[in-house]
């Protein structure tokens, strides 16, 4: 099935990243340049400081399409938001029977529209806002080419990726929680590109003893022959080297991103040596596009996520309105 195929070859940046030049003295890349320099001239380009700092709450509205297996499935939303730290989405399926469904976040609270009928356990509120924080994260950098406190984000210069449009200055970005991402913004409009990022790594399985009954080191069930000892490696066998904790597979990159140093078939990582040894995590991505001008500024009217080079959805905006009066009560955390 070929889903938004008129979208993707103009969104599809290249892999292949320029590679660094020979390292300085000081242990930066000879040449590297100034994140904040790059980030400046990309909010120069949406509007300039002056009003992007003005922004002090949006609203907008719009249509998602979603790839849910064979189907296309069709979603209007609402999204209200007051800066730093207030957000909400409104989503609903105009095939479904069912009412709209709201999530968001107010601070640290989480916000759900129905409230199930059992109470969230904490943990799985933590997690849910951090993704929710995520989302809010990556639209702001296709907005307003920076981060808010509810959820910062520092930056760091990698190098320069070819585009369709031309090169790209590649940015990596890191937010609480270990969240990690890489940001492009064209080096010749100075407007973002896009996002990627790859879930974190499962956590290594512990080796040893205390795995359960029948792992290896654990003791025999009640009335059980012990097995005998595992034979010792022969004398100067090479032992397999450990993997590194929430190390990435081998071949697994981000677009556009440098391979990693000693990276490659046989370098250690999770599941190194086991079952789908090599498989890279998957690769996630938003694209910007159609940039238009609200209120003198340059809003992305268009998003595409991706997985890979597959597209899952699409969202076209239609309408932004700048620093509108919002209700209260769309930011209430119900009980």
């Amino acid at each position: 099935m070929r889903v938004f195929a008129q979208c993707v070859a103009a969104g599809l940046i290249a892999a292949t990243m320029t590679f660094p030049q020979p390292m300085a003295a000081q242990g930066q890349p000879a040449g590297s340049k100034d994140p904040a320099v790059i980030l400046a001239a990309a909010r120069q380009a949406l509007g300039g400081e002056k009003k992007l700092s003005a922004v002090k709450s949006f609203t907008a509205t719009g249509r998602t399409r979603q790839v849910r297996g064979d189907n296309l499935v069709p979603i209007e939303f609402e999204i209200f938001v007051e800066l730093p730290d207030k957000y909400v989405r409104k989503d609903e399926i105009p095939a479904q029977e069912s009412g709209p469904t709201a999530s968001g976040f107010n601070g640290e609270e989480l916000l759900v529209d129905p409230v199930p009928p059992t109470a969230m356990p904490e943990p799985m509120k933590k997690t849910r806002v951090g993704t929710l924080k995520q989302d809010f994260a990556r639209l702001a950098l296709g907005m307003f080419a920076g981060s808010y406190p509810s959820y910062p984000l520092t930056f760091t210069y990698v190098g320069t990726g070819e585009a369709p449009q031309g090169k790209a200055d590649v940015l990596d970005a890191k937010g609480p929680d270990g969240m990690t991402l890489r940001y492009f913004i064209s080096a010749d409009t100075h407007l973002p590109i896009m996002v990627s990022w790859q879930p974190p790594a499962p956590p290594a399985r512990p080796a040893g003893p205390g795995r359960g009954p029948g792992a290896p080191g654990a003791p025999p069930p009640a009335g059980a022959t012990a097995p005998p000892p595992a034979a010792a490696p022969p004398a100067g066998a090479a032992m397999p080297p450990a993997a590194p904790q929430g190390a990435m597979p081998p071949g697994a990159m981000l677009p556009g991103a440098m391979p990693q140093r000693g990276a490659g078939p046989g370098a250690g990582g999770p599941g190194a040596g086991g079952p789908g040894a090599g498989a890279p995590r998957p690769e996630f991505r938003v694209y910007f596009a159609d940039y238009r001008d609200v209120d003198g500024m340059q809003f992305p009217f268009r998003l595409r996520r991706a997985t890979g080079a597959d597209t899952t959805e699409e969202t076209t905006f239609d309408r932004f309105r700048i620093n509108p009066k919002i209700d209260p009560k769309k930011f209430e955390v119900r009980k």
